[in-house]
């Protein structure tokens, strides 16, 4: 059984950045597109951003295009989410998802 753990969540001023990661325990960031979702309060889980298994191609939410990147490092054994500019709207429990492994996410709370 995969398990996928997020780190690097925490409190920041609007304007503020942080950089998720999330860490596999076994390989699969190279075999499966891996993404980014999360879940404001009272919300539906929505997708963030995700990463092709060549590492190469990404894609993003139109709600923060411009301000998070997420990228691999070239173990393939961890995926990142740098976000900046964050806005209070980008509050929320943040997930790491690959094929259908889930972690348990890390929670990303921006204060105006």
């Amino acid at each position: 059984q995969v398990q996928l753990v997020e780190s690097g969540g925490g409190s920041v001023q609007t304007g503020g950045s942080l950089t998720l990661s999330c860490a596999a325990s076994e390989r699969v960031f190279d075999l499966y597109t891996t993404g980014w979702y999360r879940q404001a309060p009272g919300k539906e889980r929505e997708f963030v951003a995700a990463l092709g298994r060549s590492g190469t191609s990404t894609y993003y939410a139109d709600s923060v295009k411009g301000r998070f990147t997420i990228s691999r490092d070239n173990a393939n054994t961890t995926i990142y989410l740098q976000m900046n500019s964050l806005k209070p709207e980008d509050t929320a429990i943040c997930y790491c998802n690959a094929e259908r492994y889930w972690g348990k996410g890390t929670r990303v709370t921006v204060s105006s």
